[in-house]
């Protein structure tokens, strides 16, 4: 099937699809928030700017788009008939891109989430949602802990003062 747009109209079509603040990004923000979840948008000095970050969880989520993501097995993913083979590198730069911020960020200690649009529809919305708050509250868990040098801190009597507290008085 032969693209029903002029070369033009398509690509003012195209020019217009935003990469911040699209539906399923909105949908995530809204619900995150009234949970009572307080994030960051968009942060420029982590790896790939992510969408969401929550520092409190050392976590960032990014919503992904499936047709620009190429989430595969997904029917929202499709490749357009005309220019095929620029779109499939485009889709291939964008998923190694987003592989090589996922490594980065993982790295640096962070805990990387990604939501895809599809699992953001009507029919799966609820359970991805909750699925998501069930996973901050175990970053938040994992998080508050307490580590082998956390342990390693706690404060422990003497021997003297056990021996001592043994004896009986004399007096």
């Amino acid at each position: 099937m032969t693209d029903r747009m002029t070369p033009e109209q398509r690509h003012r079509c195209m020019s217009r699809i935003k990469g911040k603040d699209t539906k399923p990004e909105m949908l995530v923000r809204r619900w995150l928030w009234h949970q009572g979840f307080r994030y960051r948008l968009h942060v420029r000095r982590l790896p790939g700017t992510p969408d969401i970050v929550l520092h409190r969880y050392h976590t960032v989520i990014n919503v992904n788009g499936c047709f620009w993501h190429g989430h595969e097995n997904c029917r929202l993913a499709t490749r357009p008939k005309t220019h095929s083979q620029f779109w499939q590198e485009k889709v291939r730069r964008n998923r190694e891109r987003d592989e090589k911020n996922r490594a980065k960020l993982s790295a640096m200690g962070w805990y990387v989430i990604t939501l895809w649009e599809c699992d953001l529809a009507k029919a799966k919305r609820m359970d991805t949602l909750q699925q998501l708050s069930l996973t901050l509250s175990r970053i938040l868990l994992k998080l508050n802990a307490p580590t082998s040098e956390q342990t390693a801190h706690t404060y422990q009597w003497p021997e003297d003062d056990i021996s001592i507290a043994a004896e009986p008085d004399n007096s």
